[in-house]
């Protein structure tokens, strides 16, 4: 009888398990959507670690799409999200504007937000420097990273369209695993 129990329990857990992994791995499909066309005048570039002050591979394919997606809408001003972690010696902000400066995107087309340190503070503080008649942005990040994001600027009241930046192989499966739980947290609580 103790067998059957144990068993039925285990059964019920790695079905949650599996329905968990599934769910979470359709929200992050759904947050690819929809791709940014230009539409809205701000995109928010979330940070990523930075090295001394080198971008990291995850930051710097974050840059690389943001500049792509800058040099074809050049009306859209970029709000460069990312504070300064104690083992960084710029904010992710910081990084960010030099990168975009060294390659050709105009100052006044760049919003720093440097006191971030975590998705939810990235939107919420970037939110707070946009006009306050905005009601949309693009936001612009890794592919696996979008769908919290999306879901916080959601809940904070912002529209959103989304440039997907590729995420470095060496990583992707530790991020994504880990973005998985990080978004069954944001369903329940934004923060």
């Amino acid at each position: 009888m103790l067998k059957k129990l144990a068993l039925c329990v285990m059964s019920v857990f790695f079905g949650v398990c599996l329905f968990l992994w599934i769910l979470t791995g359709k929200w992050i499909a759904d947050g690819k959507k929809p791709k940014a066309d230009g539409t809205y005048e701000y995109a928010i570039v979330l940070g990523a670690k930075v090295n001394g002050e080198t971008p990291s591979l995850s930051l710097q394919y974050r840059l690389e799409a943001a500049l792509q997606y800058a040099e074809k809408y050049p009306f859209v001003k970029l709000v460069l999200s990312g504070g300064q972690g104690p083992d960084e010696l710029i904010s992710e902000a910081e990084a960010m504007r030099r990168y975009f400066i060294n390659h050709g995107i105009s100052e006044d087309r760049l919003v720093l937000e440097k006191k971030s340190s975590s998705t939810y503070e990235n939107i919420f503080y970037s939110k707070t420097l946009l006009p306050p008649s905005n009601k949309g942005v693009t936001i612009i990040t890794s592919d696996y990273h979008l769908a919290r994001a999306r879901k916080i600027a959601v809940k904070l009241g912002l529209e959103t369209d989304v440039v997907e930046a590729e995420t470095p192989a060496v990583v992707r499966l530790k991020l994504i695993t880990r973005e998985r739980l990080a978004l069954l947290k944001t369903a329940v609580s934004p923060e």
